[in-house]
């Protein structure tokens, strides 16, 4: 495939072409090696049927043959080098029934996954029984015990069903979770409740948030084909973490592949409303294409390092260092290109004399989209439009990731060293047009780049110690997060409305801005799990710690640009256009300087000390009744260092220990269905962001966010019950209802000083409050439409849950209202369809959240509602080059409905009525049209 991009820029030019010889010397190796390796393989893992504990040291063997293996720590085998036929596997494991699967058909150059279950000898002669099952039944038998045995309230999705999906990250591939939606193409939803409420893992370490500002991890950085499994937990065990009250998230990446394999795609997108049309910005860099700045916008290298010093000097001095600021302001226009997308993975095992394994698996990514969003924003006091304007908001974004996993394992032992990184880069670009103060027209612009790095490293363990199958789990893990907010401009004309007056600067909004966040994480954790036999029924013990510390250091300079002398100036020079007004012959005595207005709040260190440990029995109680019952202990310190108004020194410090029980029972109605029961203790903690003093003005929506070093963690009670009923593979009927108690809720809210044009925000914590609802889970195949085949191949699925809520005050006058952040409904609807035989697959998904409080209001400003919208996607593909090769359309966002934030003012509340309320902030993306084609190269082990 070759892309032909109108590129004016010489190097960009050579690079590309440099990427495109690359593809077709990788395509041409790969057309190349098609032949190589054409015997198959067997792989999978073995658990017990009744627990789902995978089983270490079970003996797999070719029936008829010397071929065999015993499974690793993780409960798997592989047995390669087989040709094309028909293959029996006999397994035997001391205290267990023995078993023969047979009709196990194996293809040259393919491997074929049978996943194993075996049932423990129940009586004296049990022994000597060996079981014989065909392998479709022992994937039947295998996907039911997965299905019944999770410890927890649970949803999932696993490795062989990501591969039969079209997904390509790790965000879409969640989509396909009961009771998970995804925001924004990348932020997880979980029963309602958005991030504040919802962690994530990965690999056994809590997960860093990829949003400096908020708890939220951005999905679509992880590729599909780097997952081994994903599970959404919705209720608490001990071995989970305390703070969350939506779900946990586990995703685990892939670190020993079966075979050695090379993996490439390529993809390309249209969106309606962007792609080939005119694209406004300042002039971009010669690194921006590759998610770096170059410098260009960082702070001139000699200039003063403080405001003291700055401000300090004299007018021609704090000219001279006015003049280092190159003037960046002039526009320039592009035509925005269709989206790019390459990924580039590789993976290598390697088998040694002394049973040991090596695997690696290295990733690449890149990603680079330009879109235009018409974005519409109001100021309404319930009488009169205060402001009102227009923007057209250009998008520049530039993704780079890189995901690199070692592993050894021998025998009952295995290290891994697992590592993630991302580097994001945003240019948001706006043009505004409008009325503000009732009486001025005003041409506003802003340039705001934020530039985001993710580090993440984990070096994990684990072992089998002696004979008794006790099991040790360590990890030790660093993750570095950094954001930069380089010269962030903006620059403001107005004029009085209806009038022929000349458009003049406005000096009050004329502004550069520079901030840089830096974060360090470090972390570890180890567990003990210890067999045990109680009445004659097994269960574990497990016992485990965890410690986790953040440290964040936060600084921001601001400039504006005002007169340098009262009477010297030359008014003549305020109705200059933005190309011009402030390069270097402006700056001077008669024009303009830049005054720091940079306050002590603007800089602030942040520290976190999580620790936590938990004792968790997970026990039989009878055939059909399982328990999990345990309690967990977390200490956390909060720490927020900051200047205050004065200058003085601040420090906000809380310390919290919490105990945090949790009960999960479980039983077994027969083979087909379970009732469970969960009841826990969990937390919820504020963010740093929301924490620190420090004052930020959101350029889209035009308004301040401050933190509250006041808050405090919330107390959350949670009960669950669920049935499911799973009447084949594949599908599934479960019903749950749930209940919530907050104490302490954290919620966004506007601040008292807030007025209908000067909109200013924070956090705070509210009494107290409540949730409850049900969920209700179908996944269908369609057979019983008729007996067609193709049939077997079609599933239709669906969710629905709803919520109701309810915050409670002692303040006088207060009214009860929904949660911040909590939908009152989620729906999912879909169907997908995947033929293995002619390799095409299709879906099409319906996602819809309820209208939620996004900011609550307060006595003149009304609660500020997300409203809900329609989201339709739909997903072809079809397998090429004997099943190598992949096509991929994809269509998100069809209907393109828009995205609507309203201030409430009508009589008809949480509805959105456009004659009586005002909007706070709508916009709408365009629909986007994908086209991909990736291809793998697997050299099957011999």
């Amino acid at each position: 495939m070759v892309i032909v991009l109108p590129l004016s820029n010489k190097g960009k030019l050579e690079l590309l072409n440099s990427f495109k010889r690359a593809a077709l010397t990788v395509f041409a190796l790969t057309i190349s090696i098609l032949s190589y390796a054409q015997t198959g393989k067997i792989s999978g893992t073995v658990t017990d049927k009744k627990t789902g504990e995978t089983l270490i040291g079970v003996t797999v063997k070719i029936a008829g043959t010397t071929k065999g293996v015993s499974t690793d720590i993780e409960g798997r085998y592989a047995i390669g080098g087989l040709t094309a036929g028909k293959y029996t596997l006999n397994l035997s494991y001391v205290g267990y029934t023995s078993k023969n699967v047979s009709d196990i058909q194996v293809s040259g150059n393919q491997s074929t996954i049978v996943n194993l279950i075996l049932e423990e000898a129940g009586g004296a002669n049990l022994g000597d029984v060996t079981i014989t099952a065909s392998v479709k039944q022992e994937s039947v038998n295998s996907l039911y015990a997965s299905q019944r045995n999770s410890t927890r309230i649970s949803s999932g999705i696993t490795a062989d069903q990501i591969r039969k999906s079209p997904d390509k990250n790790t965000s879409e591939v969640l989509k396909r979770v009961s009771g998970a939606s995804i925001q924004d193409g990348k932020f997880l939803v979980i029963r309602g409740l958005s991030d504040r409420y919802n962690v994530a893992l990965i690999n056994n370490s809590l997960l860093p948030s990829t949003e400096p500002d908020k708890r939220a991890f951005s999905f679509d950085i992880i590729p599909s084909n780097m997952i081994d499994k994903i599970v959404i937990n919705k209720t608490a065990t001990p071995d989970l973490p305390g703070d969350f009250a939506g779900g946990v998230t586990q995703v685990v990446t892939k670190d020993i592949p079966d075979s050695k394999f090379i993996n490439f795609a390529v993809s390309t997108g249209y969106n309606t409303q962007s792609t080939f049309k005119d694209f406004y910005s300042n002039e971009r860099n010669s690194t921006d294409f590759l998610g770096f700045d170059d410098g260009t916008r960082s702070l001139p290298t000699n200039f003063p390092s403080t405001r003291g010093a700055y401000n300090g000097g004299s007018t021609n001095l704090r000219i001279a260092n006015s003049k280092l600021f190159p003037n960046l302001y002039a526009e320039r226009k592009y035509i925005a290109l269709p989206m790019q997308n390459y990924q580039f993975t590789w993976g290598n095992v390697a088998k040694f004399k002394n049973e040991g394994t090596f695997g690696s698996i290295i990733s690449l990514n890149y990603r680079r989209e330009q879109n235009q969003r018409i974005a519409e924003r109001e100021a309404f006091d319930g009488i009169n439009f205060i402001n009102k304007y227009q923007d057209l908001n250009y998008r520049y974004n530039v993704a780079l990731g890189g995901l690199a996993n070692f592993s050894y394992k021998i025998r009952k032992n295995k290290i891994s060293l697992k590592n993630l990184f991302n580097q994001s880069f945003e240019d948001s670009y706006i043009n505004r047009n409008g009325f503000i103060n009732q009486n001025t027209d005003i041409r506003y612009t802003s340039s705001e780049v934020n530039q985001k790095s993710l580090l993440s490293s984990q070096l994990e363990g684990e072992h089998q110690l002696g004979e008794k199958n006790i099991k040790l789990e360590w990890n030790l893990n660093y993750a570095l997060i950094k954001r930069e907010q380089p010269d962030l401009r903006t620059i403001m004309y107005g004029s009085i409305q209806n009038s022929n007056s000349p458009f003049s600067l406005i000096d009050d909004n004329t502004k550069r801005f520079f901030s840089d966040l830096n974060e360090n994480n470090y972390g570890g954790s180890a567990s003990l799990s210890l067999p045990i036999n109680v009445f004659n029924k097994k269960g574990t013990f497990k016992f485990g710690g965890l410690k986790q510390l953040r440290d964040r250091d936060f600084s921001a300079r601001i400039f504006l640009y005002t007169p340098a002398s009262s009477s010297e100036f030359d008014a003549n020079k305020l109705i200059l256009p933005k190309e011009s007004i402030f390069s270097t012959n402006n700056i001077s005595r008669d024009g303009f300087v830049l005054d720091e207005i940079t306050n002590n709040q603007d800089s602030y260190t942040g520290k976190t000390d999580l620790n936590a440990g938990y004792l968790m029995l997970d026990q039989a109680l009878a055939e059909k009744v399982r328990l999990i019952l345990g309690a967990r202990v977390e200490g956390y310190k909060q720490t927020i260092d900051a200047l205050n108004s004065t200058g003085q020194k601040r420090s906000y410090e809380k310390d919290f220990f919490d105990v945090l029980p949790s009960l999960n029972v479980t039983y077994s109605l027969n083979e087909k269905s379970n009732f469970r029961l969960s009841g826990s203790r969990t937390v919820t903690r504020p963010e740093l962001r929301e924490l620190a003093p420090f004052v930020f003005v959101n350029q889209e929506e035009g308004v301040q966010i401050a933190g509250n070093p006041e808050l405090v963690r919330s107390q959350n009670t949670n009960a669950d019950i669920r049935y499911e009923y799973y009447p084949s593979p594949g599908e599934a009927f479960t019903f749950s209802v749930f209940y919530k108690n907050f104490q302490n809720p954290i919620e966004q809210v506007t601040d008292g000083s807030s007025t209908a044009d000067n909109l200013k925000f924070s956090y705070q914590n509210a009494d107290k409050a409540y949730t409850y609802g049900f969920e209700l889970d179908v996944r269908k195949k369609l057979t019983f439409l008729s007996d067609a085949k193709w049939l077997e191949n079609l599933i239709a699925f669906a969710n629905f849950t709803y919520l109701k809520s309810e915050v409670r005050s002692s303040i006088p006058g207060f009214q009860t209202r929904q949660l911040q952040g909590l939908s009152p409904f989620l729906i999912n609807a879909g169907i997908q369809y995947n033929s293995p035989e002619t390799g095409l697959s299709f879906n099409a998904l319906y996602n819809r959240i309820g209208d939620r409080i996004g900011k609550v209001g307060n006595e003149s400003v009304p609660n500020i509602y997300e409203k809900g919208r329609d989201v339709i996607d739909f997903q072809i593909s079809k397998k090429v080059l004997k099943n190598k090769g992949e096509i991929k359309l994809n269509v998100s966002d069809i209907l393109n409905q828009s995205n609507v934030s309203f201030l409430n003012f009508g009589p008809n509340n949480k509805t959105f009525n456009r004659s009586d309320d005002a909007i706070y902030y709508s916009y709408k993306s365009g629909t986007n049209f994908t086209i991909g084609f990736s291809y793998n190269i697997d050299f099957k082990n011999k």
